[in-house]
């Protein structure tokens, strides 16, 4: 008996063997196009990854669901494939805070870096800065994030006066604004809803004085609302410290000051976001690199604080879109929306705002930018 069943037994293991060889080859297979390089995959994980600490990655991107992201964009356009770096961290927080970064930031002066900055100024600011909403921009709410994170950056140009984009720009996921963002009596062209309101402290200051007849006499405040501060000197770092604390600014030429008054009474660390100094040199490089850093006014050249809200949002967000930024037809509308009456644009030799206008004109050209003109 065992004789006869002997060829059957070792037929029945070679079509055992078989079938397993089979089964190892697709999941073979399977694994390998897992892991092969597809356009954009980094990109797919989430732009916003690196902006999370390394051991949570639980908010990636799904930007698969938009209809339009903009990072294929960026992957299709051979230009600004090379330029967009999507890895480069956008916030500076605790975690970040290294000696090897103190020493290289310390080469460059502000707004790049630290150099000529205190140590102790730089190292007591950043360690407040110590929790996952200083190292997120989109920090964690009570519902779930959008599978398409869909972003409005809100300039001050007088291209949004009578545009009646206030109901679009609302529609956004998250709207950002900047400098002398006045709202009332403006919102249908320009939206009610504020969710980051960017700045230097010298621009809020000057946005504050400047436009309070205009309707600006304090900056934006929320629950919901954040504020990401540029890093243009030493007093945006103590400005920044002592708001955290909340205590009376102790030096500098804002000494005095109570940061309260500017971003409401309740102001913890998760309200603030801090614009990484090596993120503003990136984009500077990349994006921004003018002519008039090679003249005397180099020193004080820096992209506009609109062009570093816009940028960020290019590098943390799905779709993109601008408005009240600079257009090609600039001199048909007033320096702002909340002009009285018409005043020309203001070319600051701080700032390059026809580069600037050159870039919105080709990132919107290339799908990556919706830029609002008329």
């Amino acid at each position: 008996m065992g004789l006869l069943r002997g060829p059957l037994f070792w037929l029945l293991l070679l079509l055992a063997a078989a079938c397993s060889g089979i089964l190892f080859a697709l999941y073979s297979s399977a694994v390998e196009r897992s892991l092969e390089p597809h356009s954009g995959v980094r990109d797919t994980t989430s732009s916003r990854a690196f902006l999370q600490p390394k051991s949570s990655n639980s908010r990636t991107r799904k930007s698969h669901r938009c209809q339009h992201p903009l990072h294929l964009a960026i992957q299709r356009h051979p230009h600004f494939r090379s330029l967009f770096d999507l890895s480069k961290p956008v916030l500076l927080w605790w975690g970040l805070f290294t000696p090897e970064l103190w020493d290289h930031l310390s080469q460059h002066k502000a707004p790049y870096g630290w150099q000529g900055l205190s140590h102790h100024a730089i190292n007591s600011t950043l360690s407040l800065l110590n929790g996952s909403d200083s190292a997120e921009l989109f920090a964690a709410s009570r519902e779930p994030p959008p599978n398409c994170i869909r972003c409005a950056v809100v300039g001050n140009g007088g291209i949004l006066n009578g545009s009646r984009q206030g109901a679009n720009i609302d529609a956004h996921n998250y709207v950002f604004r900047l400098n002398g963002a006045v709202i009332k009596g403006f919102e249908r062209d320009v939206g009610t809803k504020t969710s980051f309101y960017g700045f230097t402290v010298n621009t809020m200051k000057n946005s504050l004085i400047s436009y309070q007849n205009a309707g600006f006499t304090s900056v934006p405040q929320g629950q919901d609302l954040h504020y990401i501060f540029i890093p243009s000197n030493l007093r945006d770092y103590v400005m920044l410290r002592s708001a955290i604390l909340g205590v009376p600014i102790p030096e500098g030429p804002d000494k005095g000051d109570r940061p309260h008054t500017y971003f409401g009474p309740e102001a913890s660390a998760s309200k603030f976001k801090l614009l990484h100094p090596d993120f503003i040199g990136y984009l500077t490089d990349r994006f921004l690199k003018s002519k008039l850093i090679n003249t005397n006014f180099g020193d004080l050249y820096m992209p506009s604080t609109g062009a570093l809200m816009l940028l960020t949002a290019l590098h943390a967000c799905d779709q993109v879109s601008a408005y009240g930024f600079i257009t090609s037809n600039y001199r048909k509308f007033s320096d702002h929306y909340f002009d009285r009456t018409k005043k020309p644009l203001i070319f600051y030799a701080n700032h390059d705002l026809i580069l600037e206008a050159t870039l919105w004109r080709d990132l919107h050209k290339a799908g990556i930018l919706q830029l609002y003109q008329r």
